[in-house]
């Protein structure tokens, strides 16, 4: 085929000194995947049939990192460019169904190529002899096909995240999945039982950032109900309701596809009424009501992203969105979005709309504009503060502890509550948030305690 990778001078002198010392090297893997769809590569990995003892003599004159002699992995550091070149190698039984139980190292480079995970994974370049494409990878590309290399159930009952893996590069490089693999996708997914929940949510929030995250939803709901069971009450949780068209499930995807590709906004969209179906209550007229379903829905979330194990940050972050995203903020008067600035920041504040815009855009779209003219008053609102007005949180006050110290103030446990107070006033105007000024207050506080 007439595409030509360019290749970094780095790549190029690892490459050339093993062929020197007359060994054959291929770039393989992402690199010429990303090359072949007209992508810049990034991260550049070379596969040659040299044991890892020779390889690191042949870099002798190099820094060599020991990266996974076990597997046949070492790291050469070329002007300042760390390439892990690794030996040819086949792997042993998957007991774990993760990672091979032992490799065995080969001469033979289709041998390498035929135990990765998709075609358009298996691919090698080598910068004079060109591609090395043995399983339809590069037409598989340009049909925008993920197809397991061989097997798709010997290649999923191997490493079960592979079936994670295949959905998360079907909806960031929007490709369909084909056939015998999806059919194994769905008839295995049980097997995501063995991977670790930490490798799980990687590949969930990659896939979340994809431009097809809603299609695969959509079309693999039965893997995230698997990985997230708690949402599955939410596939056929009717929504009775003048300001709703579909059902809880169908609703939620929508709104993951209206919001903007960030893993964490997305990960909001998707839990943010998954406490819909247990509180779902229809009155006398057959309307259908969820009342503290925001409430219940940050205990599932929360939930899950513990189960998840992520950190407390993605935690809290996400929390947040789903148990704040009913605000209504043509409603909210100053006082109430400068506490929400102080309590959260400006920047989920901010998000907070954007969630509240995609949650409607997922609704009746009878009801569309009305809404959006609700975020607009909202926003006029905040904006109207960020001009005018600049205290929102302890930090934004013109004293601290200290200064309260320097004036007399003991260390005693009512610093905190005398600040805090002192942040109260200001946020609804009654006190200027000048040092001379707060500093009286507080010793007014003090008198009256």
């Amino acid at each position: 085929m007439g595409i030509k990778i360019e290749i970094p001078a780095p790549v190029l002198k690892a490459i050339e000194a093993l062929n020197s010392a007359g060994r054959e090297a291929y770039i393989v893997g992402g690199a010429v995947r990303d090359a072949v769809m007209g992508f810049e590569p990034h991260d550049y990995d070379i596969a040659t049939p040299a044991l890892p003892e020779e390889t690191e003599k042949i870099f002798s004159s190099y820094r060599v990192i020991e990266t996974g002699m076990k597997h046949g992995t070492v790291t050469v550091l070329i002007d300042g460019m760390p390439l892990e070149i690794t030996t040819y190698r086949i792997d042993g039984e998957y007991t774990d169904r993760r990672r091979p139980d032992e490799v065995k190292f080969t001469s033979e480079l289709k041998a390498d190529l035929s135990r990765r995970d998709f075609t358009c994974n298996a691919l090698a370049y080598h910068p004079v002899k060109g591609f090395a494409d043995y399983f339809g990878g590069i037409d598989d590309i340009g049909k925008g096909i993920i197809r397991c290399v061989g097997d798709p159930e010997k290649r999923f009952g191997e490493d079960a995240l592979r079936i994670l893996r295949a959905l998360r590069f079907s909806a960031v490089l929007g490709f369909e999945i084909d056939e015998a693999t999806s059919r194994s996708i769905h008839w295995m997914k049980n097997l995501l039982e063995y991977v670790s929940e930490e490798r799980k949510f990687v590949e969930l929030m990659k896939l979340l950032a994809g431009k097809d995250a809603g299609r695969i939803l959509r079309e693999y709901e039965d893997v995230f109900f698997f990985i997230m069971p708690a949402l599955e009450a939410m596939k056929g949780c009717p929504q009775n309701h003048p300001r709703h068209v579909c059902d809880v499930w169908e609703h939620t995807v929508r709104s993951v596809e209206n919001i903007r590709a960030d893993s964490e906004l997305r990960l909001a969209m998707l839990l943010h009424d998954s406490g819909k179906p247990s509180v779902r209550v229809t009155d006398g007229e057959g309307v259908d009501h969820f009342y503290s379903h925001a409430e219940k829905s940050a205990e599932i979330a929360r939930d899950i992203l513990n189960k998840f194990k992520t950190s407390n940050k993605i935690r809290h972050h996400v929390c947040t969105l789903v148990e704040r995203h009913g605000f209504t903020p043509h409603t909210l008067g100053k006082k109430t979005y400068k506490r929400y600035i102080g309590a959260y920041g400006i920047d989920v504040v901010r998000e907070l709309f954007e969630v509240r815009e995609a949650d409607v855009r997922a609704q009746n779209p009878d009801y569309l504009e009305e809404s959006l003219a609700e975020n607009r008053a909202g926003l006029e609102i905040l904006d109207e503060i960020l001009n005018n007005e600049a205290c929102f949180s302890l930090k934004d006050l013109a004293v601290d502890g200290r200064d309260l110290i320097d004036a007399g103030f003991d260390t005693s446990e009512y610093l905190g509550k005398v600040l805090s107070a002192l942040l109260s006033e200001v946020m609804d105007n009654s006190l200027e948030n000048e040092k001379e000024a707060l500093i009286k207050r507080a010793k007014e506080f003090l008198d009256e305690n």
